[in-house]
């Protein structure tokens, strides 16, 4: 797969609108143990148009040298500016110019403590279905989630997981 990511952008916040991210867990690995996802995405509240909007997340993505469309980053062997930190029962994402702080489950928090990583996908899609605090229902996140326009407008990342102790 190649990277669509285009560099050079300016991040305009304006555009951007509302950045959120969502934490849930499932198995996905040979071994049958749970990993731990976390979805960024905009919720296309920002001003300017969809396109706009679309070219916001990349420019975010781009500062944080996470390639859209690309192979997935290893967080820990790369130069990424990219964290993870796992605070009781609540995540903060950073990235160079936002912090994203969701609630984490349980079954999520565990999965995370036992692998050390996160799995990040942050696409440039937006997903106005989805607001910070409102539950989700599994279908409405399988299927945007499993969408191929998501999967493929969206930067992968393999993410340390760092804990307040």
């Amino acid at each position: 797969m190649t990277s669509t990511q285009t560099t050079g952008t300016p991040l305009n916040r304006a555009h951007l609108g509302t950045v959120a991210v969502l934490a849930w867990a499932g198995e996905h690995s040979d071994d049958g143990h749970d990993s731990a996802f976390l979805l960024g995405y905009a919720l296309g509240d920002g001003s300017g148009t969809e396109d706009e909007g679309k070219a916001a997340v990349r420019a975010l993505l781009a500062e944080a040298k996470l390639p859209v469309g690309g192979a997935i980053v290893n967080g820990a062997l790369s130069s990424v500016p990219v964290t993870l930190m796992v605070d009781g029962s609540n995540a903060v994402l950073t990235l160079p110019s936002i912090n994203v702080t969701c609630p984490v489950p349980p079954q999520w928090a565990a999965a995370a403590e036992k692998r050390g990583q996160v799995h990040l996908m942050f696409t440039t899609r937006t997903w106005p279905a989805s607001r910070p605090g409102q539950p989700v229902t599994e279908e409405l996140l399988t299927e945007f989630v499993g969408d191929e326009e998501t999967i493929r407008d969206a930067a992968h990342c393999r993410l340390p997981v760092a804990r307040l102790r």
